[in-house]
């Protein structure tokens, strides 16, 4: 590496652009090649950074989101899916719904993807650089009834309040006794107006009385709140872990 390399890797690690060194030779041929200005080569030299450091970001926030897997809106089957509008979808993947601190709430049976298009659009929060924070409501309610106990709830309730996109997974796949449907009503009432939830359930609205053993005072009070700005899809086709059982050529019993 001559002087100059090592001056510009220099400066870059100062400038925290670790990419450029890399890019700088094929960017330099392309220049001498297209007779580019100056400013043409700067503008390409800071696009090509720019976009390394989008990449890095993005990398690092779904990281951290904790996605039980990485599945995007073109790995769901919209045609498998009829309920489901693919261009709502689209729009959401937009992300306004984030800026507005509105809530994305996907209803269905078992199986129909709902928790697919929950990590979708997550995926796509982190690609703008938001915040985002996936768990299933068990494992949240669990976690702040463990610190309750250990005396950081303070600390753990920020985890969930603080991104701007938090995803709950499977509400209302176990009955939450009154403690707990208290710790998810402080959770979303805390995100009220602040920040996006999307949330997945396998039970209808008339159903969520059951879903907090039969407390309909609480159940209205968290949906109230979730309603108030949401975008509600609810998905009525058929489950693909089915779909991919006759494939298979497994016949699933009735009632099993």
């Amino acid at each position: 590496m001559n002087l100059t390399s090592e001056r510009i890797a220099l400066l870059a690690e100062r400038l925290r652009l670790p990419d450029l060194p890399a890019e700088l030779p094929l960017l330099a041929e392309q220049a001498a090649e297209k007779s580019w200005s100056f400013a043409e080569f700067a503008e390409a030299l800071l696009t090509h950074s720019a976009e390394a450091a989008d990449r890095r970001a993005e990398a690092t926030l779904q990281r951290l989101a904790s996605f039980p897997y990485r599945k995007s809106l073109a790995d769901f089957d919209f045609g498998f899916q009829p309920s489901v509008s693919e261009k709502q979808l689209r729009e959401l993947a937009g992300g306004a719904y984030l800026e507005r601190h509105e809530n994305v709430l996907l209803l269905g049976p078992p199986g129909v993807g709902k928790s697919h298009l929950a990590v979708a659009l997550g995926l796509e929060a982190c690609r703008s650089r938001h915040r985002v924070r996936f768990t299933t409501a068990a494992r949240m309610i669990a976690s702040l009834a463990e610190a309750r106990e250990a005396s950081s709830y303070s600390r753990r309730l920020l985890s969930f309040t603080r991104p701007s996109l938090l995803i709950v997974d499977e509400v209302g796949f176990l009955p939450l006794e009154a403690s707990q449907a208290a710790l998810l009503f402080e959770v979303v009432s805390r995100r009220y107006e602040r920040g996006s939830i999307i949330l997945t359930s396998n039970k209808s609205f008339a159903e969520w009385a059951e879903v907090f053993s039969g407390d309909a005072v609480i159940a209205t009070a968290i949906l109230d709140r979730l309603l108030h700005h949401s975008h509600v899809i609810s998905i009525r086709g058929e489950s693909y872990r089915l779909r991919e059982k006759r494939k298979a050529g497994v016949v699933a019993l009735k009632g099993g």
